[in-house]
Protein backbone atom coordinates (compact mmCIF):
# COMPACT_ATOMS: atom_id res chain seq x y z
CA UNK A 1 0.00 0.00 0.00
CA UNK A 2 1.64 3.09 -0.94
CA UNK A 3 2.35 5.74 1.69
CA UNK A 4 -0.14 8.55 -0.05
CA UNK A 5 -3.18 5.25 0.63
CA UNK A 6 -2.10 5.22 4.07
CA UNK A 7 -2.71 8.87 4.77
CA UNK A 8 -5.48 9.19 3.03
CA UNK A 9 -7.24 5.88 4.74
CA UNK A 10 -5.88 7.28 7.90
CA UNK A 11 -7.46 11.00 7.66
CA UNK A 12 -10.85 8.91 6.42
CA UNK A 13 -10.97 6.59 9.57
CA UNK A 14 -10.74 9.95 11.50
CA UNK A 15 -13.68 11.24 9.81
CA UNK A 16 -15.28 8.71 10.58
CA UNK A 17 -14.45 9.22 14.12
CA UNK A 18 -15.26 12.43 14.63
CA UNK A 19 -18.85 11.43 13.03
CA UNK A 20 -19.00 8.89 15.96
CA UNK A 21 -18.02 10.98 18.61
CA UNK A 22 -20.75 13.71 16.99
CA UNK A 23 -23.79 11.39 17.26
CA UNK A 24 -22.74 10.70 20.84
CA UNK A 25 -23.34 14.71 22.12
CA UNK A 26 -26.75 14.18 19.89
CA UNK A 27 -25.78 16.45 17.04
CA UNK A 28 -28.71 17.15 14.40
CA UNK A 29 -27.03 15.88 11.28
CA UNK A 30 -25.89 12.56 11.82
CA UNK A 31 -24.06 9.96 10.12
CA UNK A 32 -24.46 6.17 10.65
CA UNK A 33 -21.58 3.32 11.30
CA UNK A 34 -23.08 1.61 8.16
CA UNK A 35 -23.22 4.80 6.32
CA UNK A 36 -19.15 5.56 7.27
CA UNK A 37 -18.90 1.52 6.32
CA UNK A 38 -20.57 2.54 2.85
CA UNK A 39 -18.28 5.71 2.68
CA UNK A 40 -15.59 3.46 3.51
CA UNK A 41 -16.17 0.51 1.11
CA UNK A 42 -16.64 3.01 -1.46
CA UNK A 43 -12.88 5.26 -1.10
CA UNK A 44 -11.21 1.28 -1.00
CA UNK A 45 -12.99 0.56 -4.74
CA UNK A 46 -11.97 3.61 -6.34
CA UNK A 47 -8.72 3.92 -4.53
CA UNK A 48 -7.80 0.34 -5.83
CA UNK A 49 -9.61 1.22 -9.53
CA UNK A 50 -6.92 3.78 -9.29
CA UNK A 51 -3.86 1.56 -8.46
CA UNK A 52 -5.18 -0.77 -11.26
CA UNK A 53 -5.52 2.15 -14.12
CA UNK A 54 -2.04 3.16 -13.27
CA UNK A 55 -1.07 -0.79 -13.52
CA UNK A 56 -2.55 -0.85 -16.84
CA UNK A 57 -0.63 1.87 -18.23
CA UNK A 58 2.77 0.63 -17.24
CA UNK A 59 1.46 -2.75 -18.23
CA UNK A 60 0.61 -1.06 -22.12
CA UNK A 61 -3.03 -1.56 -22.06
CA UNK A 62 -4.45 0.47 -24.80
CA UNK A 63 -7.10 2.90 -23.36
CA UNK A 64 -10.32 4.08 -25.67
CA UNK A 65 -10.26 7.00 -28.19
CA UNK A 66 -13.06 9.04 -27.62
CA UNK A 67 -14.38 12.68 -29.58
CA UNK A 68 -13.62 14.98 -26.87
CA UNK A 69 -17.26 16.98 -27.61
CA UNK A 70 -18.50 14.16 -26.29
CA UNK A 71 -17.54 14.62 -23.24
CA UNK A 72 -19.14 17.07 -20.64
CA UNK A 73 -17.28 18.59 -17.35
CA UNK A 74 -18.04 16.85 -14.33
CA UNK A 75 -21.06 17.72 -12.30
CA UNK A 76 -18.26 18.55 -9.24
CA UNK A 77 -16.01 20.46 -11.16
CA UNK A 78 -12.50 21.01 -8.88
CA UNK A 79 -11.42 23.50 -11.51
CA UNK A 80 -11.95 27.20 -12.22
CA UNK A 81 -12.31 27.97 -16.09
CA UNK A 82 -9.28 30.45 -16.15
CA UNK A 83 -6.92 27.93 -16.22
CA UNK A 84 -3.15 29.26 -16.46
CA UNK A 85 -3.26 29.76 -20.89
CA UNK A 86 0.67 29.41 -20.55
CA UNK A 87 0.67 25.54 -18.70
CA UNK A 88 -2.24 24.86 -21.68
CA UNK A 89 -0.47 25.29 -24.42
CA UNK A 90 2.94 23.40 -22.54
CA UNK A 91 0.47 20.59 -22.55
CA UNK A 92 -0.77 20.63 -26.06
CA UNK A 93 3.12 20.99 -27.50
CA UNK A 94 3.84 18.15 -25.12
CA UNK A 95 0.61 15.98 -26.86
CA UNK A 96 1.82 17.43 -30.67
CA UNK A 97 5.48 15.62 -29.83
CA UNK A 98 5.00 13.02 -27.98
CA UNK A 99 1.53 11.98 -27.74
CA UNK A 100 -1.00 11.52 -24.79
CA UNK A 101 0.80 10.00 -22.47
CA UNK A 102 -1.52 9.77 -19.23
CA UNK A 103 -5.36 8.62 -20.47
CA UNK A 104 -8.20 10.43 -18.69
CA UNK A 105 -11.17 8.97 -16.80
CA UNK A 106 -14.58 9.54 -17.50
CA UNK A 107 -17.74 7.81 -17.17
CA UNK A 108 -21.04 7.18 -18.97
CA UNK A 109 -23.14 10.55 -19.03
CA UNK A 110 -25.65 9.75 -16.37
CA UNK A 111 -28.74 11.56 -18.59
CA UNK A 112 -27.26 11.31 -22.11
CA UNK A 113 -26.67 7.87 -24.29
CA UNK A 114 -23.63 8.51 -26.23
CA UNK A 115 -22.17 11.34 -23.87
CA UNK A 116 -19.78 11.08 -21.49
CA UNK A 117 -18.46 12.75 -18.11
CA UNK A 118 -14.64 13.29 -17.46
CA UNK A 119 -14.13 12.52 -13.52
CA UNK A 120 -10.26 13.80 -14.11
CA UNK A 121 -7.98 15.23 -16.74
CA UNK A 122 -10.03 18.41 -17.47
CA UNK A 123 -6.93 19.52 -18.32
CA UNK A 124 -5.70 17.08 -21.30
CA UNK A 125 -9.39 16.98 -22.31
CA UNK A 126 -9.33 21.01 -23.16
CA UNK A 127 -6.24 20.47 -24.90
CA UNK A 128 -6.98 17.33 -27.06
CA UNK A 129 -10.42 19.40 -27.81
CA UNK A 130 -8.05 22.93 -28.68
CA UNK A 131 -5.68 20.71 -30.87
CA UNK A 132 -9.05 18.74 -32.72
CA UNK A 133 -7.84 15.07 -31.71
CA UNK A 134 -9.11 12.55 -30.13
CA UNK A 135 -8.36 11.87 -26.34
CA UNK A 136 -7.21 8.64 -24.64
CA UNK A 137 -9.23 7.69 -21.69
CA UNK A 138 -10.51 4.65 -19.32
CA UNK A 139 -14.17 4.85 -19.46
CA UNK A 140 -15.43 3.37 -15.60
CA UNK A 141 -18.97 3.11 -14.19
CA UNK A 142 -18.94 5.53 -11.69
CA UNK A 143 -21.88 6.51 -8.98
CA UNK A 144 -21.36 10.56 -7.58
CA UNK A 145 -19.54 9.07 -4.62
CA UNK A 146 -17.20 7.01 -6.42
CA UNK A 147 -16.55 10.25 -9.06
CA UNK A 148 -16.38 12.55 -6.32
CA UNK A 149 -13.63 10.07 -4.60
CA UNK A 150 -11.84 9.78 -8.17
CA UNK A 151 -11.46 13.79 -8.64
CA UNK A 152 -10.34 13.63 -5.00
CA UNK A 153 -7.52 11.07 -5.33
CA UNK A 154 -6.42 12.49 -8.66
CA UNK A 155 -5.77 15.67 -7.73
CA UNK A 156 -3.64 14.75 -3.94
CA UNK A 157 -1.58 13.01 -6.47
CA UNK A 158 -0.92 16.21 -8.78
CA UNK A 159 -1.46 18.71 -5.81
CA UNK A 160 -1.95 21.99 -8.17
CA UNK A 161 -5.07 22.88 -7.31
CA UNK A 162 -5.28 26.33 -5.62
CA UNK A 163 -6.73 27.20 -2.61
CA UNK A 164 -9.47 28.44 -3.33
CA UNK A 165 -10.71 26.03 -5.95
CA UNK A 166 -10.36 23.46 -3.34
CA UNK A 167 -12.45 25.27 -1.12
CA UNK A 168 -15.08 25.79 -4.17
CA UNK A 169 -14.96 22.01 -5.12
CA UNK A 170 -15.84 21.38 -0.90
CA UNK A 171 -18.35 23.61 -1.07
CA UNK A 172 -20.37 22.22 -4.28
CA UNK A 173 -19.84 18.63 -2.40
CA UNK A 174 -21.64 19.51 0.27
CA UNK A 175 -24.49 21.35 -1.25
CA UNK A 176 -24.80 18.43 -3.78
CA UNK A 177 -25.53 16.70 -0.28
CA UNK A 178 -22.30 14.70 0.83
CA UNK A 179 -21.35 13.95 4.03
CA UNK A 180 -18.01 15.38 5.32
CA UNK A 181 -16.57 12.25 5.74
CA UNK A 182 -16.54 12.07 2.09
CA UNK A 183 -15.51 15.10 1.43
CA UNK A 184 -12.21 14.39 3.44
CA UNK A 185 -11.17 11.46 2.16
CA UNK A 186 -12.16 13.24 -1.85
CA UNK A 187 -9.28 16.49 -0.42
CA UNK A 188 -7.43 14.36 1.59
CA UNK A 189 -8.15 16.61 4.52
CA UNK A 190 -9.25 16.10 7.87
CA UNK A 191 -12.32 17.85 8.99
CA UNK A 192 -11.03 21.30 10.86
CA UNK A 193 -9.78 21.78 7.10
CA UNK A 194 -12.67 21.15 5.16
CA UNK A 195 -14.50 23.27 7.79
CA UNK A 196 -12.14 26.28 6.70
CA UNK A 197 -12.37 25.34 3.26
CA UNK A 198 -16.26 25.54 3.24
CA UNK A 199 -16.32 28.90 5.70
CA UNK A 200 -14.40 30.89 3.48
CA UNK A 201 -16.56 30.04 0.28
CA UNK A 202 -19.92 31.04 2.14
CA UNK A 203 -18.35 34.30 3.65
CA UNK A 204 -17.14 35.32 -0.13
CA UNK A 205 -20.02 36.11 -3.01
CA UNK A 206 -19.68 33.67 -6.19
CA UNK A 207 -19.66 36.33 -8.13
CA UNK A 208 -16.22 38.02 -6.47
CA UNK A 209 -15.08 34.40 -6.53
CA UNK A 210 -15.57 33.87 -10.21
CA UNK A 211 -13.96 37.64 -10.95
CA UNK A 212 -10.58 36.89 -9.35
CA UNK A 213 -10.45 33.59 -10.85
CA UNK A 214 -8.00 30.27 -9.42
CA UNK A 215 -5.60 32.71 -7.68
CA UNK A 216 -2.92 29.79 -7.33
CA UNK A 217 0.00 32.18 -4.85
CA UNK A 218 -3.19 32.70 -2.58
CA UNK A 219 -3.54 31.04 0.60
CA UNK A 220 -6.20 30.53 2.92
CA UNK A 221 -4.54 33.57 5.11
CA UNK A 222 -5.15 36.24 2.22
CA UNK A 223 -8.78 34.84 1.55
CA UNK A 224 -9.97 35.05 5.07
CA UNK A 225 -8.88 38.38 4.85
CA UNK A 226 -10.79 39.15 2.18
CA UNK A 227 -14.03 37.70 4.29
CA UNK A 228 -13.15 39.94 7.04
CA UNK A 229 -13.05 43.00 4.93
CA UNK A 230 -16.34 42.34 3.57
CA UNK A 231 -17.79 42.94 6.30
CA UNK A 232 -17.18 46.76 6.27
CA UNK A 233 -19.98 48.43 4.93
CA UNK A 234 -19.80 49.63 1.31
CA UNK A 235 -17.22 47.09 0.56
CA UNK A 236 -19.55 45.72 -2.58
CA UNK A 237 -19.26 49.08 -4.11
CA UNK A 238 -16.05 49.03 -3.83
CA UNK A 239 -15.86 45.55 -5.35
CA UNK A 240 -18.05 46.21 -8.30
CA UNK A 241 -16.28 49.69 -8.88
CA UNK A 242 -12.85 47.94 -8.57
CA UNK A 243 -13.66 44.96 -11.19
CA UNK A 244 -15.26 47.06 -13.27
CA UNK A 245 -12.10 49.23 -13.94
CA UNK A 246 -11.02 48.65 -17.63
CA UNK A 247 -7.86 47.04 -16.74
CA UNK A 248 -8.70 44.41 -14.39
CA UNK A 249 -9.55 42.13 -16.49
CA UNK A 250 -5.83 42.51 -18.14
CA UNK A 251 -4.41 40.80 -14.90
CA UNK A 252 -3.11 37.85 -13.88
CA UNK A 253 -5.63 36.14 -11.41
CA UNK A 254 -3.11 36.64 -8.12
CA UNK A 255 -3.32 40.51 -9.73
CA UNK A 256 -6.87 40.56 -9.93
CA UNK A 257 -7.03 39.71 -6.08
CA UNK A 258 -4.16 41.86 -5.18
CA UNK A 259 -6.59 44.49 -6.72
CA UNK A 260 -9.52 43.46 -4.95
CA UNK A 261 -7.34 43.95 -2.01
CA UNK A 262 -6.37 47.62 -2.53
CA UNK A 263 -10.05 48.67 -3.54
CA UNK A 264 -11.43 46.99 -0.20
CA UNK A 265 -8.89 48.98 1.98
CA UNK A 266 -9.12 52.48 0.06
CA UNK A 267 -10.22 54.95 2.35
CA UNK A 268 -13.67 56.80 2.03
CA UNK A 269 -12.63 60.66 3.12
CA UNK A 270 -11.48 61.55 -0.97
CA UNK A 271 -15.43 59.92 -1.79
CA UNK A 272 -17.14 61.98 1.07
CA UNK A 273 -15.55 65.97 0.32
CA UNK A 274 -15.96 65.13 -3.67
CA UNK A 275 -19.80 65.27 -2.85
CA UNK A 276 -20.04 68.33 -1.16
CA UNK A 277 -21.87 70.87 -3.05
CA UNK A 278 -20.43 73.91 -4.45
CA UNK A 279 -20.88 77.20 -3.51
CA UNK A 280 -22.39 79.87 -6.24
CA UNK A 281 -21.77 83.31 -5.74
CA UNK A 282 -25.16 85.03 -7.71
CA UNK A 283 -25.39 89.03 -8.83
CA UNK A 284 -28.75 90.31 -8.22
CA UNK A 285 -30.47 89.51 -11.78
CA UNK A 286 -29.45 85.92 -10.80
CA UNK A 287 -26.68 85.03 -12.80
CA UNK A 288 -23.83 83.33 -11.60
CA UNK A 289 -20.44 85.44 -10.68
CA UNK A 290 -18.22 82.98 -9.26
CA UNK A 291 -18.39 79.12 -8.20
CA UNK A 292 -16.17 78.06 -4.90
CA UNK A 293 -15.28 74.36 -4.99
CA UNK A 294 -14.29 72.28 -2.21
CA UNK A 295 -11.52 69.45 -2.22
CA UNK A 296 -9.33 67.66 0.73
CA UNK A 297 -6.89 70.35 0.75
CA UNK A 298 -7.97 73.79 -1.43
CA UNK A 299 -10.78 76.07 -2.29
CA UNK A 300 -11.57 76.59 -5.85
CA UNK A 301 -12.92 79.69 -7.07
CA UNK A 302 -14.02 79.60 -10.71
CA UNK A 303 -15.14 82.46 -12.77
CA UNK A 304 -16.00 82.58 -16.59
CA UNK A 305 -13.17 84.10 -17.82
CA UNK A 306 -14.95 84.56 -21.69
CA UNK A 307 -18.10 86.61 -19.58
CA UNK A 308 -16.01 88.11 -16.56
CA UNK A 309 -12.02 88.22 -17.08
CA UNK A 310 -11.82 91.55 -16.76
CA UNK A 311 -13.64 91.30 -13.02
CA UNK A 312 -11.44 88.47 -12.08
CA UNK A 313 -8.49 90.80 -12.14
CA UNK A 314 -10.63 93.64 -10.27
CA UNK A 315 -11.42 90.99 -7.83
CA UNK A 316 -7.37 89.66 -7.89
CA UNK A 317 -6.42 93.55 -7.14
CA UNK A 318 -9.26 93.97 -4.34
CA UNK A 319 -7.94 90.56 -1.97
CA UNK A 320 -5.38 92.10 0.08
CA UNK A 321 -7.89 94.36 1.13
CA UNK A 322 -10.63 92.31 1.62
CA UNK A 323 -8.59 89.84 3.68
CA UNK A 324 -7.13 92.50 5.71
CA UNK A 325 -10.84 93.49 6.54
CA UNK A 326 -11.58 90.26 6.93
CA UNK A 327 -9.21 89.80 9.98
CA UNK A 328 -9.85 93.14 11.84
CA UNK A 329 -13.69 91.47 11.92
CA UNK A 330 -12.46 88.28 12.59
CA UNK A 331 -10.17 89.57 15.81
CA UNK A 332 -13.27 91.78 16.72
CA UNK A 333 -15.30 89.13 16.92
CA UNK A 334 -13.06 86.78 18.95
CA UNK A 335 -12.22 89.75 21.37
Amino acid sequence: MSKRTQSIRSLFAAGAEDTQQSENRGAVQRVTAGAVRSLQDTFSEVEREYEALKQSIGEGALPVELNPLLIDPSPFSDRFADQDATAIEALKASMVEHGQQMPILVRPHASESGRYQVAYGHRRLRAAAELGMPVKAYIRELDNDRLAVAQGIENSAREDLSFIERAAFAHKLEAAGFQRPLIQSALSVDRAEVSKLIAVVQAVPEWIIVAIGRAPKVGRGRWQELADLLKAEQSEAKLRKATTDRTFAHKGSDDRFAAVIRALKTSDKGAKSAVVAPLVARATTGSQIAKLSLSAKHCNIQISRERDEAFAAFLMSQLPALYESFRKDKSLQEE
